[in-house]
């Protein structure tokens, strides 16, 4: 079986029509393992006693509106803190492995971290706006409602990040001419 470097010489020799769509499929990949860090977080903090005596306690906050039905505090802190572990997984594994980058780490992350701070505020008012239609309209349950909002909110993400990690995660220019 070939190497992960050798499928990505062989697409980058292919075009870079090839070797985009070949980032994308290992895009996928790097992104379940995040949502597999983002739901397990999720589900565990969801269910530790501290945090779960926070769910009684509404949280509103600038845009972020977390009410009792939503989850509230408790709520607020399980699903930011899974959302930003599995960002944190995704840049340096689609850093590494995806996009192969060696450009510089601290103006890369420090754009990524701006980008990500937003989209993450993004999810933080849209999940629990999810979640409590999800419980009092259709009245889920709190686990499952609060997994479909995530998913949503991930879905988001995935489709945004694509095409930002590609711009953002680029080689060293070479003698003149970038390598991906």
């Amino acid at each position: 079986m070939a190497s992960l470097k050798q499928l990505d010489q062989n697409a980058q020799a292919k075009g870079s029509g090839i070797q985009t769509l070949w980032q994308f499929v290992k895009f996928i990949v790097v992104s379940l393992l995040a949502f597999v860090v983002q739901f397990a977080l999720l589900n565990i903090l969801n269910h530790i006693p501290a945090i779960e005596n926070l769910t009684t306690q509404e949280f509103n906050w600038f845009v972020f509106t977390y009410p009792v039905a939503a989850g509230g505090l408790g709520y607020f802190i399980s699903s930011n803190v899974s959302n930003i572990a599995a960002q944190i997984v995704s840049f340096f594994v689609n850093r590494e492995k995806t996009f192969n980058a060696n450009n510089n780490v601290p103006v890369t992350l420090t754009i990524y971290l701006i980008f990500t701070v937003a989209l993450i505020c993004f999810s933080a008012w849209l999940n629990p706006t999810i979640k409590d239609l999800l419980v009092t309209k259709l009245t889920w349950g709190d686990d499952l409602a609060s997994n479909a909002a995530t998913m949503v909110c991930c879905t988001v993400q995935f489709l945004v990040y694509f095409p930002v990690d590609k711009m953002l995660m680029r080689q060293k220019k070479t003698d003149g001419k970038e390598e991906a």
